[in-house]
């Protein structure tokens, strides 16, 4: 008998990715890093995401993050028999999730109402530049669209420089996030109702919804937000202060607490009693005062040694990590956050690992992202309920696509 309290959280559900890119395939990733069998669609050529970023020996590394323990299943959704295959299988999964224009799926016949009406308790996660209504529903919106409409890209850089994005591509990542929380939520809700229903995730909205802080603000005092460089405005000391060997220490010290704490470190106690920086507002009044007696002794001091006097009374504080220091990290190693996971073609490919961390039912890398087709008949067979002979008609006349090793291996 299966223990099922050890099988992963997810597992006893079945999602099918119909998304491209990178905000539903992210959403899907989430997914099935806890288990669920997450069934991804491409084109035949292939998903755009796998020709962004570099590629080892010919393969795509972004590809291999992101559809990890993903079945890949290769479907020209331009033939018209192509909608029936999507059906069969929607039928026997519980989430569908696809990432594009509104009205695309509709005019495939599957909308969502021909879907729920095959299978009730689907959840349709609709991923898009501006939401499935609303005079901009049918704008195109890739991620960094959705960041800049949204205020978000507004907020970020420095005061004297066009506002800069991240180079990541993040309101796409903020938006497969909000998609799997409610891919859950909703299949919670099945657990009472019975019944699925349609998720409404916006680039545009999800993003904005990070804006959150400066909305009342706005409202009531008319203020708006500018950008601020490495400063957090209204959070004082919190910014990044150059050191004596020209490095970057970022400081986060903005309680009472911490700012006396900080005070005592840089030799300077009496300054946590001053009425100009004694409480958080008095310090908000003055960044620039506090900034500069901060800056003062960092750029004083090497990197290292601030590292060292802060940490010995628990002032939060950082040199900036590149990806290098990530990997020569040994709290990144302790806590297992690059992970060698399996993978067809190299062997081993460090991934990041799943978050956040359960205790009993953590999520687990299985194996990188397969290859195009790969798992096309296997799923269509034991998820579609198509017989070999099926497939086989399918294949030869294009719909369907099978990966060159699956295809030799029906040859012999």
């Amino acid at each position: 008998m299966t223990d099922t309290a050890s099988l992963p959280p997810l597992s006893r559900f079945r999602v099918l990715e119909l998304g491209s890119t990178i905000a539903g395939p992210f959403c899907g990733r989430l997914l099935a890093d806890f288990g669920a069998q997450v069934i991804k669609v491409e084109d035949p050529s292939g998903d755009t995401l796998r020709s962004i970023g570099q590629k080892f020996h010919g393969k795509s590394l972004y590809a291999a993050s992101m559809f990890r323990n993903k079945d890949t299943v290769a479907i020209d959704l331009r033939k018209p028999e192509a909608p029936d295959v999507v059906k069969a299988l929607a039928a026997n999964c519980d989430v569908l999730i696809e990432n594009f224009r509104p009205g695309t799926l509709e005019g495939w016949g599957l909308g969502y109402d021909t879907l729920s009406a095959l299978n009730p308790g689907l959840v349709l996660v609709r991923i898009s530049g501006f939401g499935q209504t609303g005079p901009y529903s049918q704008r195109p919106g890739y991620g960094v669209i959705g960041e800049a409409i949204s205020g978000l890209r507004s907020v970020n850089g420095d005061p004297d420089q066009p506002p800069a994005r991240m180079a990541t591509a993040l309101t796409d990542y903020i938006t497969g996030l909000y998609g799997a929380f409610g891919a859950v939520i909703a299949l919670l809700n099945r657990q009472f109702t019975g019944r699925g229903q349609s998720v409404d995730a916006a680039l545009s909205e999800c993003a904005f919804s990070f804006m959150d802080p400066y909305v009342p603000v706005y409202e009531k005092l008319g203020i708006v937000v500018e950008r601020a460089g490495s400063r957090l405005p209204g959070s004082t000391p919190n910014n990044l202060y150059a050191t004596q060997d020209q490095q970057f220490i970022h400081v986060a010290a903005f309680s009472d607490s911490m700012f006396k704490r900080l005070c005592n470190a840089i030799g300077q106690p009496a300054l946590a009693q001053d009425p100009r920086f004694a409480t958080a507002e008095a310090r908000n009044e003055r960044p620039d005062d506090v900034d500069e007696i901060v800056a003062r002794w960092t750029t004083a001091h090497s990197l290292v040694a601030i590292e060292q006097a802060l940490a010995a009374v628990g002032v939060p504080a950082t040199r900036i990590f590149s990806i290098a220091d990530i990997f020569a990290d040994p709290h990144y190693r302790a806590r297992g956050m690059l992970v060698p996971a399996p993978d067809d073609d190299l062997g081993t490919v460090t991934l990041a690992a799943p978050v956040p961390h359960l205790s009993e039912t953590p999520g687990r890398i299985a194996r990188a992202g397969r290859r195009i087709g790969q798992d096309t008949r296997r799923v269509l067979a034991t998820v579609g309920g198509y017989s070999n002979d099926q497939i086989d008609r399918m294949v030869d006349a294009r719909i369907v696509f099978e990966d060159e090793g699956q295809a030799a291996i029906r040859s012999d």
